[in-house]
């Protein structure tokens, strides 16, 4: 008989995926992606770009498509997945969905995946680039 693992709240859950992150904030991100250090891939839904623009050069991959996306092996892969040493900073909208979607690109061995902390909206907070209706 299999054994069912324990039933684990989400919060817990992000806690375990993020300590096993090195996450990085909005200023070191973009001085990463500056010096094509980098790939910015930003998995909003359309609606939240829409109203709030875009960091310029991120790569925008909608969350249900990401792992095919960014798997070097993958059939559908985009142009930038280069190789399992790519540096990925997962962006979405304030830091929650983009620790979990970088512990999945982990798993695909994107051992240098990460998330950004605070997400897009601490990216625009930092008054850093962006496109968009509000810039």
């Amino acid at each position: 008989m299999d054994s069912v693992p324990a039933p684990v709240g989400i919060d817990d859950l992000l806690a375990r995926v993020r300590a096993g992150l090195d996450r990085i904030e909005a200023r070191e991100a973009f001085a990463l992606a500056s010096a094509g250090d980098a790939l910015l891939v930003d998995i909003r839904y359309a609606a939240l770009r829409e109203r709030d623009g875009l960091i310029p050069g991120a790569l925008v991959v909608e969350r249900n498509e990401l792992e095919w996306r960014l798997d070097p092996w993958g059939s559908h892969r985009s142009p930038e997945a280069t190789g399992h040493d790519l540096r990925v900073v997962v962006v979405c909208n304030e830091g929650y969905a983009s620790s979990l979607a970088a512990a999945s690109l982990r798993q695909l061995g994107l051992h240098r995946a990460t998330d950004l902390v605070g997400g897009f909206q601490a990216w625009r907070s930092e008054g850093l680039p962006v496109t968009g209706p509000d810039a």
